[in-house]
């Protein structure tokens, strides 16, 4: 074959495909069975505009605005209204953490004052809770590593337990090899042990470099129960404690016992005798702020309405608990096909704000939405197309419902910044395009716990303000 005739044969081809990428459907032609598709005109135009995130200025941008000067009040007016890191509140009031902040500065000085995260996967290994954790223990004082389940499908990455096989674990979430309760009994940590005649649980406080000084020891373990058979009893065993048995009072609530030890330790083990069920151990300074991390692997966050509301109550009250952080959303995304679905999911959630409130009148919701998701569209990785709705559905339903939320989605950078996460170097999320990487969970924990401060610094500011002031300087004239 001649060079001319190879010239005209190779145009004639481009020539085709030309005409194929220009006028093939972009949806591609369906053939029986099969969808035929071809990089389209339209595809080739949607990829040269696709909003693309520079994760370093996302971050170096987070970064800048938490480093602004904060004595004015016009940086707490603006910072409330205008920036990404904001936690929206209901009604734009600014007092929503007031009690949340007193008894943070009141109470951690004389008892234990605490947050409890509950999540999915996202917040598993003490992901996000962590960096608020520690946040938080440093302003307010406390320790230790919250309350825990005796069992766990998912490990810890703050302590280590090991329990005798005389505990039954049911819970409300997990596949179908999970034990499911007859009855709803469930706790604060939507799961309950069922101790039957005795059992042994000794806990391990984490080591290593990668691990918190704040929960590497603790200085008290409580341990919240109920349905106690007459003579239940519990003796905890350490190096700084005397072992006396603590006897249970019988009851059909909830009640809670309380050890304080005279240093802190880092192992510790409890004898249980008699039978009970147990709702959670935790494992804390012996004052201060104690966060508790909750993750409900697979759970999208609408099973607490069918917990028991009274004994929720009496463990929230029990346990002083004063600020709720509901992380859920990614899980449904699979499912949100259309704007119906979102809605229901909104309307889910909503009861679940409200239970919420009735169990816990003393504590304030905070409500955190999905963080951006990828999925594979078409050979390209995008943003899950109806994520936008689902992340405004869920603001607008809890704000109208008394609960603040933190917009996680547009902290990331919104659109497609998933993907950016991704390839950052080091990495900030996995190859799923759905959960952060430990790096990656760290910026985000310490972005929310940041901006949850500065709250609380404008809480501090007021007392040196008189009200009039304030109240003008954020009237929107």
């Amino acid at each position: 074959m001649k060079a001319r005739q190879v010239l005209v044969f190779l145009c004639s081809v481009f020539a085709i495909l030309g005409a194929v990428w220009l006028l093939f459907p972009s949806e591609g032609i369906a053939a029986g069975p099969l969808q035929l598709r071809f990089s389209s005109y339209q595809r080739a135009l949607s990829e040269a505009k696709e909003h693309k995130v520079n994760v370093d200025s996302v971050l170096t941008a987070v970064e800048s605005r938490f480093a602004i000067k904060r004595d004015t009040l016009s940086f707490y007016k603006e910072f409330f209204t205008s920036n990404p890191d904001r936690i929206y509140l209901p009604g734009d009031d600014y007092t929503f953490f007031d009690p949340v902040f007193e008894a943070f500065e009141t109470q951690a000085d004389t008892a234990i004052v605490r947050v409890a995260h509950y999540g999915d996967s996202q917040i598993e290994m003490d992901r996000i809770s962590g960096e608020l954790r520690e946040g938080l223990q440093k302003r307010f004082g406390g320790g230790g590593t919250g309350m825990f389940p005796v069992k766990g499908n998912v490990p810890s990455a703050s302590i280590s337990r090991s329990a005798t096989e005389n505990f039954t674990q049911y819970t409300m979430y997990g596949d179908s090899t999970t034990l499911r309760a007859p009855h709803n009994r469930y706790g604060v940590m939507a799961q309950v042990v069922q101790l039957s005649g005795g059992g042994t649980v000794t806990l391990r406080a984490a080591k290593g470099k990668s691990v918190k000084e704040g929960v590497k020891q603790f200085s008290s373990i409580s341990v919240l129960y109920g349905r106690a058979s007459k003579g239940f009893s519990v003796k905890v065993v350490s190096d700084s404690l005397r072992p006396v048995p603590v006897q249970a009072v019988t009851e059909s609530g909830a009640g809670m016992l309380t050890w304080h030890f005279s240093h802190p330790v880092q192992k510790a083990s409890l004898y249980f005798r008699g039978s009970a069920e147990i709702y959670g151990i935790s494992a804390d300074a012996s004052v201060g702020v104690a966060v508790d991390n909750i993750p409900l692997r697979g759970c999208s966050g609408t099973i607490f309405t069918r917990i028991s509301p009274s004994l929720l109550k009496e463990s929230f009250a029990l346990d002083n608990t004063r600020l709720i952080i509901l992380q859920f959303g990614g899980n449904y995304m699979p499912v949100a096909r259309n704007s119906q679905v979102i809605a229901s999911y909104s309307e889910q959630i909503q009861k679940q704000i409200a239970f919420f409130h009735e169990a816990a009148p003393q504590a304030k919701i905070l409500f955190i939405g999905p963080s951006d998701m990828g999925k594979s569209v078409r050979g390209r990785v995008v943003t899950w197309p109806r994520l936008p709705e689902m992340v405004d559905s869920l603001k607008a339903v809890t704000l109208r419902n008394d609960a603040a939320y933190w917009d996680l989605y547009r902290m990331m950078g919104g659109e497609n910044s998933m993907v950016q996460w991704v390839r950052h170097s080091p990495a900030l999320a996995g190859p799923d395009y759905i959960h952060f990487t430990p790096a990656g969970a760290q910026k985000v924990g310490e972005t929310l716990t940041r901006s949850l401060l500065i709250y609380h610094d404008f809480y501090s500011l007021r007392k040196e303000i008189s009200p009039e002031k304030v109240k003008k300087a954020f009237s929107k004239e």
